[in-house]
């Protein structure tokens, strides 16, 4: 969109949840519902609606219909932007900059755009791809917690296998507009972990998710994600939860961590969250590891 040269805000991130519940909204459905549940496959480019989009590469429109609008660029590359008017046709060649390839939809305030390799996502924020952009705010990790089938449980009495459980967000760099505006969250592209005691490193770095560059396929939803994640402007039986600001918790490993592989004693579970500039913000969770028969620990 114009100007060019100029970056636009991003309201929407590359892998972010994408929730649908089949139940009416309460704590049981947030947890058990079934539903559609998916990883946002591109970037959503907040501007008014009617705003002219024009191609961001060169290549030949195969499809221009259902207000959706595909350019293959050639060498299994092609760009995806939904949510407009169409104004090319199948096989029209598009030049950068300069073809029209559609305009925003009412009542949408966006494009979404879907950057494809192969056929497969890939980041369009990604160093070397969409430009201009740039990310200046710092992702924050706002808590940790544990979980041993489905409950959580105090840091100070963990055994047996469980499922360290980390909630991150990351904000938009440039302030969006329109029905959006506020302080909804996108996701941080990287969640890493390690487990320390004393200082030193018994569970090295571990990567717990990374769309720096590509996505898992949906059917791994919620390996990545844990239970009680949902978007924004969340929606249950159909019913749509306007202006509410989503909750991203993520799994620190897809199947339950097994405490007994570590000495019973105290220790940090250092989390770190990234954005797509490199950005950081960690926070660490100490807890006591106590598999020995008998063990209560406290109330």
């Amino acid at each position: 969109m114009k100007p060019f040269d100029r970056a636009h805000p991003i309201r929407g991130g590359f892998g972010d949840p994408r929730t649908r519940f089949d139940e009416a909204r309460t704590e049981r459905a947030l947890f058990r519902s079934s539903g559609s549940f998916s990883f946002h496959q591109g970037v959503d480019i907040n501007a008014p609606d009617g705003e002219p989009v024009y191609a961001v590469s060169s290549g030949m429109v195969t499809r221009a219909r259902g207000q959706r609008v595909t350019v293959a660029c050639g060498n299994g590359h092609a760009f995806q932007y939904w949510h407009i008017y169409e104004r090319v046709h199948v096989g029209q060649r598009v030049d950068p900059g300069k073809t029209l390839i559609g305009l925003i939809l009412p009542k949408h305030e966006h494009v979404h755009l879907t950057e494809l390799d192969r056929g497969a996502a890939v980041n369009p924020l990604a160093p070397g791809h969409l430009t201009p952009y740039r990310d200046t705010t710092v992702p924050q990790m706002l808590r940790t917690t544990i979980r041993h089938r489905g409950s959580n449980v105090p840091p100070d009495s963990v055994h047996g296998n469980v499922v360290f459980v980390a909630e991150a967000i990351d904000t938009p760099s440039l302030s969006v507009r329109g029905r959006w505006e506020g302080s909804y969250p996108v996701s941080p592209v990287r969640i890493m972990w390690r487990i320390v005691r004393q200082g030193r490193t018994l569970v090295l770095e571990r990567t717990a998710r990374d769309v720096r560059r590509s996505l898992p396929k949906n059917d791994r939803f919620w390996d990545t994600f844990a239970r009680g994640t949902y978007q924004n402007w969340p929606v249950f039986a159909s019913r749509h939860y306007r202006y509410e600001e989503g909750r991203q918790l993520f799994k620190l490993t897809p199947r339950p961590f097994d405490t007994r592989t570590l000495p019973d004693g105290v220790y940090d579970v250092v989390v770190t969250a990234e954005d797509i500039a490199g950005h950081r913000d960690a926070e660490s969770l100490r807890f006591t590891v106590h598999n020995a028969p008998g063990w209560a620990g406290k109330s």
